[in-house]
């Protein structure tokens, strides 16, 4: 490359108000590498790496020299290069407020709101809103909506965090206002006097609040932090023309399109990047290089938007941000039938990706990407926009955005030389009408399955169709059109041109049923269905001028959009008597102890411990082969590159310890042979630093020779009797075969739940240090089992457990996933650091998280049920098949539990139940939040709502007819004593007011043809304790200082849930102390030996019980001093114990157990005891897309009496929201050979901020104890996951009652799990849907297939 003049070459910006500068930058640098590697800020977090999770939000300012004023844009920090920063000022969560200083308020109300959980995602949710603010001190609603579309969390919920941050809006200060006005103090909910807790019934405590929003700091917009002055007074940065060179990538930003014509010319394959939101992805996840980079974000030309006399131009390098806000003030100024297509393109926003996105992205990226399911294209190309392009010699020519413009995948007709300045969107007129569609997996901030734009111009004043274009999305390799449908000109637009019209579009959007992306069926319909759509639309609008269209009001919400939600909520709980002491905190909703670390980016994850001297970065090299032999492993050109050490494999490992587990030996840590299934670890590449490392490990060359079968579904495993053991469990109760012969009537089904990827925010990560002496070696883990980890490492190193500490901070989630999983990476980081005597560094990027470590068990049920006429179950023989993947792992484990739950919450008096583990060339999968409880609990709730479709009566009936009652025994012989189960489904029915729903919903179905709402209750039975007696056991070691300060430590680790937190309030009731004298700190195996992995929800439990004991130890010695000066301080007593030699440190122990169960004898008591509750659901669907809204939900749960009120109703929320995502959103697709195509959050679909019900409320059953655990409480992290099935079987409801309509069986029909939009549009079978045939197996290639 020759040399280039430049204005600049160091690159200049602020961080916090610090001006960096910086001579030695490397282009391929993110933000967030610079920010955590660089400058050490390590409260941005990294969470997936593409711009989908949020955790790396910050915010961008720059100043508007054209409007004079700052602006503020939330940008995700793991994909904006760090050169994109010159002349700009970022602010990181560090940057606004500390625990040491002052909080913000945006931090304070999140944390105070009991919006942290992990933690992990915190920053991103803080920086978000607090961009937000900055912008508009005094949002509304809607803006809070918005503001979070790019932002996930995995733990919440969403509710609290929604309930904190609507305190800074608009219509809560009125509302606030309206109340003072009237003398009134307001319960602390925004909806006032129509707070659901005034609504139903139920009694409300004036002190059953969560939190007091009047404590909150107000918010003074005032009081922020200055914007650079420097960067406000001169506009030297603005002027300077960039280029920063890199070893691969040299960086140009021109400032005038001269230079950039040239810069074109000279590098005609050169990217142009404004946001970087789609090159980003493709260098990082599809390993592209590009080595010039061109950022025209300061050319006017390319970035003004402006009118001219036929519409609007807009610069290619306008962001969607401003588009979006032209395009408004043009709609508000103009009259309404100028600007359609300019209203369709801000609807579409709305839906396009995330507002980080946004903020950064361009519109002529977007075009000259050519992605076939971008959302703006159809709209642009089915109004046939002009585009302009310039190049250095040829000038300025415009062409049309047509059928044309694209030559293949991704390819256009701008020559290499060309870029795209500007884009022309014409005005309308009143005969020209445009509407725009979209339908994906999840409403907010998700890529597109099809979409569709519909233009349409009629001669004046008629339903005559003088021109139509229409253009979609998802149905080809680029965007396209369908010409037939132009033959509709003339035409008059009624219900035959319709049927024309779907013939046309049939002809012109043929699909293949293998094509990428699957779901033929709904994809070749939803074609149909948008269409149908946009003509209901268009008619509605043409009922003005004329008068023979006539629109049925019933057809009138195939054009509505679902109702906006008000986010209504309550939580119900039992509140502390007045009399308990105020230094008591147990049983009171403190905040999380984290939570203001959480919220400040002050708490320190794994990857997050600062940089020592001489580490090394591991990366892996794993088997990218479903089954295959290895041939070769040739590691020599990564070596070859500066900055790489060494290659670690299983040359490195002691013969006969390359496994990761001893019991089982089928998974090792190096693979050296024969891979049986991809993300299988063969190596690890040693460098300086992340990206050298990654870079390295891509360079390792691997030869395969494909072996078969290929083994990838449970149907696979079946067929060719692949198997861990046939059958794994098998649990007979009773004469099965006589039940059926002599029962009244016998039913046979089948069902289906796929997997569920664990998708906590922090990945998979560890960090090794070896000490000087005596092999000792330290290792900083997000694991959920740091002795489990620690017993694993010993016999690999050939060391004592007593030279390994295993240490454990927190975890950002861990679901199950950090169980044994943990162990993957940790062992070859601490092979490779004993092995160099260099401490080791690991974090696996989301996509190797997902492909490596495995998820939830897919579950194949088949069930035979006999019933009486009422619905009263008499007995079921179930078999049940597991998808375990390449190993056993705790697949055995899974299918048993699974199996004591296979009734839910139903009194089955006989059973047969099978369960096989079915073994695959699939990573292998583990335990996750339920460990196989919610797949069984599924296939229990189908059985039931089978027979109640069968018998033609409500299943809420014959729920009622079979639930458990006090003092029923199970098949495994456990008796239910204080078994709740009926007090909870009563109260849910009430409080939801079910049968008063149940008319409104029916009413609301015969007055909507293409809206259909349903209703569901789901109860759950969960069984709670290890049924391996050894397990059921806790330590916990209690320091005492001469200040009176307490040190706790204990075997639970800290990875959201709450457990530190509960432990200190034990311990504060325990020792009568307030709990800011507690202080806890890391999970360590030097500490607190032979931990229990914390798991099963019994962290609390186990954990409580021995903190409780440590602590009443501690207690009795100091009872002399408390009994001789009661009137001291807890001070006084601790000095004068010690004073007087009484030692004031103890270890606590838990481990008696009166339950363990023998699957072989079928011998014991199977739990510890039982939590319960149940869920009410109202949902609405779209019948035509398969769309859906949960409206409502009500639950009831027993926890007891609550530990932390506020925590466990996090937990319950969380909980719901996550088997909501397993049942309804997260589907896993594999291909035939065993590809996982949803590796990240592009793909792989979590419930967002918008998919928060309507309105969400919580009861804890008041009443309710247990004897059975510390202080009467109850385990809660995953019993209430299986009540986010309530939504799936709501879902059915409304099926039904769109096939009825429709004129089908309404019970005729399958609905898997997950019960994406492409089922329920599927199963809304309708004259669309009729015109298509699902093609013969064996006559194609699928692209996935079911698991």
């Amino acid at each position: 490359m020759e040399e280039l003049k430049s204005d600049c070459s160091v690159l200049v910006f602020f961080v916090n108000g610090k001006k960096i500068v910086d001579n030695q930058v490397d282009p391929e640098w993110t933000l967030l590498f610079y920010l955590r590697n660089k400058l050490g800020l390590c409260g941005t977090k990294l969470g997936c790496g593409e711009g989908g999770c949020g955790a790396c939000t910050v915010m961008l300012s720059k100043y508007d020299r054209i409007n004079k004023k700052i602006r503020h844009l939330p940008i995700n920090a793991c994909l904006a290069p760090v050169c994109s920063m010159h002349g700009l000022a970022v602010t990181t969560v560090e940057g606004i407020g500390s625990t040491r200083t002052k909080l913000h308020p945006v931090q304070e109300r999140i944390a105070k709101s009991h919006g942290t959980q992990c933690g992990f995602c915190t920053p991103g949710i803080v920086m978000s809103m607090y961009t937000l603010l900055r912008n508009s001190p005094k949002p509304t609603m809607k803006d809070l909506e918005v503001t979070f579309q790019g932002n996930l969390c995995r733990c919440t919920g969403y509710r609290p965090i929604m309930e904190g941050y609507k305190t800074f809006t608009e219509e809560w200060e009125l509302i606030q206002n309206g109340n003072r006005l009237n003398g009134e103090q307001g319960n602390g909910c925004a909806m006032g006097d129509k707070c659901c807790k005034l609504q139903n019934g139920t009694t409300k405590d004036p002190e059953e609040v969560l939190f007091n929003r009047n404590e909150f700091t107000p918010y003074d917009s005032s009081q922020e932090p200055i914007f650079p002055p420097e960067l406000k007074i001169s506009d030297q940065y603005d002027k300077q023309y960039l280029v920063i060179k890199g070893k691969t990538v040299t960086w140009f930003r021109p400032v005038n399109l001269e230079q950039l014509l040239q810069l074109k010319k000279q590098f005609p394959d050169a990217k142009l990047v404004v946001g970087n939101t789609e090159v980003g992805v493709e260098v990082k996840f599809k390993q592209m290089v590009y080595p010039v980079i061109i950022q025209p974000v300061l050319i006017p030309e390319m970035v003004a938007i402006t009118n001219t006399e036929k519409g609007v131009r807009i610069g290619a390098s306008a962001t969607f941000t401003d588009i979006e806000t032209y395009l408004k003030n043009e709609i508000n100024r103009l009259p309404e039938e100028k600007t359609r297509i300019f209203k369709s393109v801000v609807d579409m926003l709305n839906w396009f990706a995330g507002k980080q996105i946004r903020s950064v992205g361009a519109l002529g990226s977007n075009i000259m990407t050519g992605s076939p399911i971008s959302d703006m294209l159809p709209i642009l190309m089915a109004n046939e926009v002009t585009l302009e392009l310039q190049s250095r010699d040829n000038g300025k020519r415009e062409v049309i955005l047509d059928g044309n413009f694209f030559t293949g995948y991704r390819t256009t007709i701008v020559k290499p030389e060309e870029i795209l300045s500007a884009i022309y969107i014409p005005y309308t007129n009143s005969d020209r009408y445009c509407y725009a569609y979209k339908q994906a997996r999840r409403r907010e901030d998700d890529i597109a399955i099809v979409n569709a734009a519909v233009n349409v111009t009629f001669e004046p004043k008629t339903d005559i169709i003088s021109d139509i274009n229409v253009a979609f999305g998802g149905m080809s390799y680029k965007t396209v059109t369908s010409p037939k449908t132009r033959q509709l000109k003339g035409l008059p637009w009624n219900r035959q041109t319709l049927e024309l019209a779907f013939a046309h579009l049939q002809e012109d959007l043929p699909l293949d049923p293998g094509a990428p992306g699957g779901m033929y069926l709904y994809r070749k319909s939803l074609t149909l269905s948008l269409f149908f759509k946009a003509f209901l639309a268009i008619s509605a609008d043409l009922q003005k001028y004329v008068p023979h269209i006539n629109i049925d009001k019933r057809e009138l919400s195939g054009i509505t959009s679902f109702e906006p939600k008000e986010y209504k909520s309550a939580q119900y709980f039992t509140v502390v008597p007045k009399t308990q002491e105020k230094s008591d905190a147990l049983q009171r909703p403190i905040v999380h102890i984290s939570a203001y670390k959480h919220a400040t980016g002050e708490a320190v994850y794994c990857d997050d411990i600062p940089l020592y001297e001489n580490e090394l970065y591991l990366a892996f090299v794993t088997s990218t082969k479903s089954h295959a032999k290895i041939l070769s492993v040739d590691p020599s050109e990564a070596l070859a590159m500066d900055g790489v050490d060494y290659f670690v494999s299983a040359k490195d490992v002691a013969e006969g310890k390359n496994f990761t587990n001893f019991m089982h030996r089928d998974e090792k840590i190096f693979y050296d042979d024969i891979v049986t299934s991809q993300g299988q670890i063969i190596g690890g590449i040693l460098a300086t630093d992340q990206i050298i490392a990654r870079k390295a490990a891509r360079k390792v060359k691997i030869e395969y020779e494909d072996l078969q079968p290929v083994i990838i579904t449970i149907d696979d495993a079946i067929k060719h009797n692949s198997y861990f053991k046939n059958p794994d469990r098998m649990v007979v109760k009773g004469d099965v075969e006589k039940v059926f012969q002599e029962a009244p009537h016998v039913l046979e089904g089948e069902c289906h739940i796929g997997g569920q990827e664990h998708f906590y925010l922090e990945t998979q990560s560890v960090f090794v240090v070896p000490k000087k002496e005596d092999e000792e070696i330290e290792v900083y883990s997000a694991t959920q089992g740091p002795t489990q980890l620690a017993e694993t490492l010993a016999p690999v190193l050939g060391i004592q457990l007593n030279k390994i500490a295993v240490k454990t901070k927190r975890l950002g989630g861990g679901f199950g996933g950090k169980e044994l999983k943990a162990v993957r990476i940790a062992l070859p980081a601490a092979i490779a650091a004993m092995k160099l005597n260099r401490p080791v560094r690991c974090m696996l990027d989301r996509e190797e998280d997902t492909v490596m470590t495995g998820g939830r068990h897919p579950f194949y049920i088949k069930y035979k049920v006999a019933f009486n006429n009422d619905g009263k179950i008499l007995g079921a023989h179930v078999k049940y098949y597991n998808n375990c993947g390449y190993s056993i792992d705790v697949s055995s484990l899974v299918l048993g539990h699974a199996m004591t739950h296979s009734q839910n919450a139903y009194d089955i008096p006989v059973v047969r139940l099978e369960g096989y583990t079915c073994k695959t060339n699939l990573p292998s999968n583990t335990a996750f939040r339920g460990f196989g409880c919610p797949q069984a609990m599924f296939a229990a709730e189908t059985m039931l709502q089978h027979i109640a479709d069968y018998l033609k009566k409500d299943p809420v009936k014959l729920s009622e007819l079979n639930l458990y009652k006090e003092g029923d025994v199970t098949f495994y012989n456990q008796k239910l004593v204080n078994c709740t189960m009926q007090k909870c489904w009563k109260e849910c029915l009430q409080s939801s007011k079910y049968f008063e729903r149940r008319q409104q919903v029916d009413n609301f179905n015969r007055e909507n043809r293409y809206k259909k709402r349903g209703l569901s209750v789901i109860p759950t039975t969960y069984g709670i304790g290890f049924p391996v007696p050894f397990l059921n056991q806790a330590g916990a070691l209690v320091l005492v200082y001469t200040d009176g300060s307490v040190l706790l430590s204990h075997g639970g680790v800290e990875m959201g849930q709450g457990l530190h937190t509960k432990m200190i309030q034990v311990a504060s009731r325990c020792l009568e102390i307030p709990v800011e004298k507690i202080h806890t700190v890391d999970v360590s195996t030097d500490k607190v030996p032979n931990t229990t992995m914390t798991a099963g929800s019994v962290g609390s439990d186990l954990n409580g019980m021995a903190v409780m004991r440590a602590c009443n130890t501690i207690k009795e010695r100091l009872k002399p001093y408390k009994d001789a000066n009661p009137k001291g301080t807890w001070e006084e007593w601790v000095k004068k114990a010690y004073f007087d030699r009484v030692s004031l440190s103890t270890t606590g122990y838990f481990g008696e157990s009166d339950y363990g169960y023998n699957w072989e004898t079928g011998e014991g008591q199977m739990h510890n005891y039982f939590s319960y509750g149940a869920a009410c659901c109202e949902v609405e669907i779209d019948t035509l897309t398969g769309d859906h809204q949960v409206r409502s939900v009500e639950i009831v749960m027993d926890v007891g009496e609550s530990l932390n009120p506020g925590i466990d109703v996090g937990q319950i929320e969380g909980a719901f929201m996550q088997g909501y995502g397993l049942f309804v959103l997260e589907e896993l697709v594999y291909s035939p050979s065993g590809t996982n195509y949803t590796r990240g959050p592009g793909t792989y679909k979590l419930p967002g901020f918008g998919n928060i019900p309507g309105e969400f409320n919580v009861s804890m059953l008041k009443g309710s104890s247990n004897p059975r655990a510390v202080y009467s409480s109850k385990a809660i992290g995953e019993p209430p996951l299986f009540l986010g099935s309530s939504v799936v079987f709501a879902i059915k409801d409304a099926i039904k009652a769109a096939r009825k309509e429709n004129g089908y069986d309404p019970t005729d029909f399958k609905l898997y799990s997950p019960a994406t939009s492409a089922r329920i549009r599927v199963a809304c079978q309708d004259n669309i849907t009729s015109k298509f045939e699902e093609p013969e197996l064996g006559t194609y290639v699928p692209w996935n297939v079911l698991v």
